[in-house]
C-alpha cells in the first residue's frame, strides 16, 4: 500500500512557513473580529430576548475559538520543525498576545453570565444555536463564580503573555542549545538535539545506553539552573494567582480542565499502587533476562538484547493501518490519508523540538503530527497514539467550536486506544514465542509508563507545588524531589534513577495545562476498559466509540462513563478490571520467559 511516504508534513493551509503573507492576512482578519468582539462585550449587557443578537455573538466567539486554534497549531509546528526559526518564535508571541485578549474579552462576557439571575439563563439556553454547546457555556459561567473580578482577570491575562507563557517559552529556548556529543565505536563523532538523543536512550546495546544516558543527564545538568529559573517562576505565577482567587489547592484547576472529580483521580491512584507486585517481578525478570542485577533508568524502556525490531516508516504506516482496519474502516481509511496527504512530520533531523504531539487545525478541519522517527517499535507506538488523537477531532470536526474543546485525559483516552489496537494485534499475529516475549515487552513497557513513570511525575510535581509555596526549590532540591518520586513510583527497584528528569520532560513546562501526567494514566486505564467492551461486542462497537469521542467536549468524564459504559469512576471496580487486563500481558511474559 504504502511504497514510498514523506516524511516532513505539509503546512499548505498558510503557505510560506514563518515568512506567510496568507498567515499574516489571516492575523489581521483575526485582529480585528476580536476588538469588534470586545467592543461589544464591553458595553451594556444584551439582553437575552436579542435572539438575533446573540446569534451573531455566538457566531463570532465560535469563529475566533477554532481560527485561534488555527493560529496556534500552525506556530506550533513552526517551533517543532525548526527551533532555530526565530520568526516562527516571534509568531509565538504575537498568537499569545491574541490569545491573551481573547480570554480578557471573555472575563466580560463571564460578566454577563454572572449578571443574569436562573430564569433568564434558563431563557437563553432554549435558543437552538445554544443547545448544542450549553455545557461549555454552563461550565464557564460556574467557574467565572470562583474567579476574580472580570479587570483582574484580564490584568493576569495581560501580564502571562511576558510573564507566565515568556518563561513556557524561555525553556523552548533552553532546550534549543542542548547538544548531546556522542563517539560511537566506529569513531564517528555525532551531534544530538535533545530529540536525536532522546530516541538513543533506548539503544539495543547496554554499554551504548549507558554512555549516552550519562552524557544525557550531564547536558541537562549543566542547563540546570536555567530550567530551575523556568519551572520556579511558572510555578510561582500560578500558585499567586490561586492565591488570589483563594483556590487552596494546586490541583483544582487541572481537575476543573480535566472535567474530572478529585476522588475518581485519587481512587485511580489507589487502584494502581495495590497492583505494582507483579510489574515488580517483571523488572527482576527482564533484569536477569538483559544480564544485570538490577534495572537502571535506561534498561526500563530498553529492548530485550538480541529482540529489537526495526520498522522502516512505511512498513510502520502499513502495519497501523491494517490493525486499525481490523477494529473500523472509518479509523484506517482516515489514517491512510494522513499518511498520503502529508499530515505527520516524522523526520529524523538535527534542529526539530523532542517529543512527539498532534495539533488540530479546526477551521481547515485537518490535524498534523509531529515526532522524530527512528524506526524502534517504541516510535511505532506512538506514531498510533498520536493518529488516535488525530481520529478523535476527525470524528468531532462538524461539531462546534466550542463543543470539540474536550479534556486532556479523555484526548489521551483516544490515542491509548489507537495504541492498544496496533499492540494487542501483533500480540496475537506473533509467529513463535521469542516475537510473542518482544511485542509483549514493549507493551509492557507503556503499562510501566503510565503505571510508574508518571505516577512518578504526579508524585514530583505534588510535591513541588507544596516546596514551592515555601519559596523557590534549588536544582539540588529539585534532583532530590525527583530521585524520591521515582524511587516511590517504581517500588525503589532500580539501581540508578534519572534525577534530572524534572528539566528533560517537556510536560513540566507547559502553560495550557498544569499537572501534565495524570490524564496519561487516566486515558490508558479508560482506553483499557473501552478496549476489553470493543472485544466482547466486535465491530458494532465502533459506532459506539464514535459516539463517546462526541461527547466528550460536552460532558465530564463520570457522566461521560455512565452514559456511555454504566460505570462510576469514583468506585474502585472499573479501575482493577482495567488494571486486570494490562496484568495479563505480565504474566504471560512471566509464564514465556521461564
Amino acid at each position: 500500500m504504502f511504497s514510498s511516504l514523506s516524511q516532513r508534513w505539509q503546512l499548505e493551509m498558510f503557505p510560506g512557513g514563518s515568512s506567510s503573507s496568507f498567515f499574516k492576512a489571516y492575523m489581521t482578519r483575526l485582529r480585528t473580529e476580536l476588538d469588534q468582539l470586545t467592543a461589544i462585550l464591553t458595553i451594556e449587557r444584551m439582553s437575552v430576548d436579542d435572539e438575533h443578537g446573540w446569534h451573531k455573538l455566538m457566531g463570532s466567539i465560535q469563529f475566533i475559538t477554532g481560527a485561534l486554534r488555527e493560529a496556534d497549531s500552525f506556530v506550533s509546528c513552526l517551533n517543532a520543525q525548526d527551533q532555530n526559526d526565530e520568526e516562527a518564535q516571534r509568531l509565538t508571541g504575537v498568537v499569545k498576545s491574541l490569545y491573551a485578549d481573547y480570554a480578557s474579552a471573555l472575563n466580560y462576557w463571564e460578566d454577563w453570565f454572572l449578571a443574569m439571575d436562573d430564569r433568564e439563563w434558563e431563557q437563553l439556553c432554549q435558543y437552538d444555536f445554544i443547545q448544542s454547546i450549553k455545557f461549555p457555556l454552563q461550565e464557564r459561567r460556574e467557574l467565572a463564580k470562583e474567579k476574580l473580578p472580570s479587570v483582574m482577570e484580564t490584568l493576569i491575562n495581560e501580564l502571562a503573555v511576558d510573564g507566565y507563557h515568556g518563561w513556557g517559552d524561555h525553556y523552548n529556548t533552553v532546550v534549543r542549545h542542548i547538544v548531546v556529543a556522542y563517539e560511537d565505536d566506529q569513531g564517528i563523532k555525532h551531534k544530538w538535539s535533545a530529540g536525536q538523543a532522546a530516541n538513543q536512550l533506548h539503544h539495543a546495546d547496554r554499554s551504548v545506553r549507558e554512555n549516552i544516558f550519562s552524557l544525557w543527564e550531564n547536558a541537562w545538568a549543566e542547563q540546570a539552573d536555567h530550567c530551575a529559573d523556568t519551572l520556579n517562576h511558572l510555578a510561582g505565577f500560578r500558585l499567586g494567582v490561586y492565591k488570589r482567587r483563594g483556590w487552596g489547592s494546586a490541583l483544582k484547576e487541572p481537575l476543573a480542565i480535566n472535567r474530572m472529580d478529585e476522588k475518581t483521580l485519587s481512587t485511580m491512584w489507589q487502584v494502581i499502587e495495590s497492583n505494582k507486585r507483579p510489574f515488580t517481578d517483571y523488572f527482576r525478570r527482564k533484569a536477569k533476562l538483559l544480564g544485570v542485577e538490577r534495572l537502571s533508568w535506561h534498561d526500563v524502556d530498553a529492548p530485550l538484547e538480541g529482540e529489537q525490531t526495526s520498522y522502516s516508516f512505511e512498513e510502520a504506516a502499513q502495519l497501523i493501518v491494517e490493525q486499525f482496519r481490523m477494529f473500523s474502516e472509518d479509523l484506517a481509511d482516515f489514517t491512510t490519508s494522513a499518511f498520503q496527504n502529508g499530515w505527520i512530520e516524522a523526520e529524523d533531523r538535527p534542529g526539530k523540538r523532542p517529543g512527539g504531539f498532534c495539533t488540530s487545525f479546526p477551521m481547515s478541519k485537518e490535524t498534523r503530527i509531529f515526532m522524530t522517527y527512528a524506526g524502534t517499535a517504541s516510535n511505532v507506538s506512538t506514531l498510533a497514539h498520536e493518529l488516535g488523537h488525530a481520529y478523535h477531532q476527525h470524528v468531532m470536526n462538524d461539531l462546534p467550536h466550542l463543543a470539540q474543546d474536550y479534556a486532556m485525559n479523555v484526548a489521551e483516552t483516544a490515542s491509548t486506544f489507537a495504541e492498544l489496537i496496533v499492540a494487542d494485534a501483533t500480540v496475537r499475529a506473533a509467529k513463535s514465542d521469542k516475537e510473542r516475549i518482544s511485542l509483549l515487552e514493549d507493551k509492557i513497557q507503556r503499562s510501566v509508563a503510565f503505571f510508574m513513570n508518571i505516577h512518578a511525575r504526579f508524585l514530583f510535581e505534588s510535591e513541588f507545588y507544596r516546596k514551592r509555596e515555601e519559596g523557590l526549590v534549588s536544582v539540588k532540591q529539585l534532583n532530590e524531589l525527583m530521585v524520591r518520586a521515582q524511587k516511590e513510583a517504581y517500588c525503589d527497584e532500580l539501581a540508578e534513577y534519572h534525577p534530572h528528569f524534572w528539566a528533560a520532560k517537556l510536560h513540566f513546562y507547559l502553560t495550557d495545562v498544569p499537572f501534565y501526567n495524570f490524564p496519561y494514566t487516566f486515558g490508558y486505564l479508560f482506553s483499557a476498559g473501552l478496549y476489553a467492551q470493543s472485544i466482547a461486542e466486535g465491530p458494532d462497537f465502533a459506532k459506539k466509540y464514535i459516539a463517546l469521542l462526541r461527547d466528550t467536549g460536552i460532558m465530564t468524564v463520570e457522566q461521560l462513563a455512565t452514559k456511555h459504559l454504566g460505570i462510576d469512576l469514583t468506585k474502585p471496580d472499573f479501575w482493577q478490571a482495567a488494571v486486570d487486563i494490562t496484568l495479563e500481558d505480565v504474566t504471560l511474559f512471566l509464564k514465556l520467559t521461564e
